[in-house]
């Protein structure tokens, strides 16, 4: 079997898979590339997100980047409602509560830092919906754990609910100026060094 590995830029309402549940949908295989039928994506982003997503029938790369024991760092640029304080930083850093199936769950410490600036992205499609009495900022935040919408529930816990949210990189990994629903194929080599996994080939 040739171990295939691909990086794409996931397009906002697009769900991280090929088969679809309703004829509405829009999955992975609207992609402009047909793939392999034993391609497939590495965890997922969910549909409301944007951003770096690796597709691969590498059995042994999918298998360690999802095991939560081999923590690894995934990098969100996060546009939230209103400008988050320092307090708010401070939280998401140390870790805050959020609900998972009805339970309540404590983060792992994280990094987030406030961008002085917009992160250069292509512009979404449909945009998202200014209000102009409620100013937005731009969040830095990486994440070694992957709970589902953590990102959302975080920002939401300190009063910052999250407007966009886009993947730029795992590990060394990134799209770079990739662009929505562009796909770049990799070699096993140049990804598992990205992904700083060298020693697990």
């Amino acid at each position: 079997m040739t171990l295939k590995y691909y990086v794409i830029y996931k397009p906002f309402g697009m769900l991280s898979q090929f088969s679809k549940e309703e004829a509405s949908n829009v999955t992975l295989a609207d992609l402009k590339m047909t793939f392999d039928k034993d391609i497939y994506p590495v965890g997922r982003l969910d549909k409301d997100s944007e951003g770096l997503l690796i597709l691969t029938n590498d059995k042994k790369l999918t298998d360690t980047l999802l095991k939560p024991e081999n923590k690894h760092w995934r990098t969100y640029w996060v546009q939230v409602e209103k400008v988050p304080t320092e307090n708010a930083l401070r939280h998401l850093r140390k870790g805050v509560l959020i609900k998972l199936k009805k339970r309540a769950y404590k983060t792992k410490p994280a990094k987030a830092e406030l961008l002085t600036s917009p992160p250069r992205l292509p512009e979404r499609t449909p945009p998202i919906r200014f209000r102009k009495e409620i100013p937005t900022a731009w969040l830095e935040i990486s994440l070694r754990e992957g709970k589902n919408r953590q990102v959302r529930r975080m920002t939401a816990n300190v009063g910052f609910p999250t407007l966009r949210l886009v993947r730029h990189n795992i590990v060394d990994l990134t799209i770079g100026n990739m662009v929505p629903g562009q796909i770049k194929s990799l070699e096993a080599a140049e990804i598992y060094k990205l992904l700083q996994l060298d020693k697990v080939r």
